[in-house]
């Protein structure tokens, strides 16, 4: 299952976050307050916030930054005013891409994220112009360590999630959308709280790239992902794991 695992790979990219963390605090921070502005500023009544705590904690995100960024979404201090914005568009080797962004300033992201696709031998398309190519799927993910896959298998089945891949990396655990809440109390009760537990996106089917399409789809996506307003990417490639390997290398 090459392209599962690259795919997860795009989304769990554990050594550029610990390499950016203070980029990747600002990505969070921004989650939270939107997080707080959408519904109670309580975690414990809001679950998106809880999902947000449970990531910014998953990172060691100072207590006060956690709760600064909380009070500006529930009006206290300094204005939050964030829009939720998704681009959509096409990479190199026809590879659709869903960028889902936080932003302050719609005309600023857009001619970035614009800019970005135009660089990298892609082309920035209309809102639904790939999404259709991609289900919408709860997911949740834990580390490795907290327990073995079998094991978190059975408990994920049991919970009602519909697909359980687990890897060195850790497990992640999908779901139907309305399912999310239901299956993340239940594994958090036997497993304590995840590192992440959010809608996202999932290809219906991927696309195969030889070494040059893929050397720049990658540019793209780093790109994309380092775009400060930029809260997540996903893409319907696959890259067999020894082309991978050695682009990364």
């Amino acid at each position: 299952m090459a392209g599962h695992s690259q795919f997860k790979n795009i989304m769990h990219r554990k050594g550029r976050q610990d390499a950016q963390r203070s980029k990747l605090f600002a990505k969070i921070g921004r989650e939270l307050t939107v997080a707080a502005k959408s519904g109670m500023p309580d975690p414990a009544m809001n679950p998106r916030l809880r999902a947000a705590v449970q990531a910014a904690r998953a990172v060691n995100m100072p207590r006060d930054t956690i709760e600064r960024a909380i009070k500006k979404g529930s009006g206290v201090g300094a204005d939050g005013n964030y829009e939720e914005v998704r681009y959509e568009g096409f990479g190199p080797g026809g590879v659709a891409i869903i960028v889902e962004a936080l932003t302050d300033n719609r005309n600023r992201t857009a001619g970035e994220i614009r800019t970005a696709f135009g660089k990298h031998g892609g082309t920035l398309g209309e809102t639904n112009s790939v999404s259709y190519q991609f289900g919408r799927v709860g997911e949740v993910f834990y580390p490795a360590k907290v327990a073995g896959g079998e094991q978190m298998f059975e408990a994920a089945l049991e919970a009602g999630a519909d697909d359980v891949t687990s890897d060195d990396e850790g497990h992640t655990i999908q779901c139907a959308p309305e399912a999310l809440g239901q299956v993340r109390e239940a594994l958090e009760a036997k497993f304590g709280a995840p590192e992440s537990a959010r809608l996202s996106w999932k290809p219906q089917a991927t696309i195969p790239l030889d070494e040059e399409p893929a050397r720049t789809l990658l540019k793209l996506l780093d790109t994309l992902e380092d775009n400060d307003d930029v809260q997540s990417v996903v893409a319907n490639f696959e890259i067999a794991d020894d082309l991978m390997a050695r682009l990364m290398g």
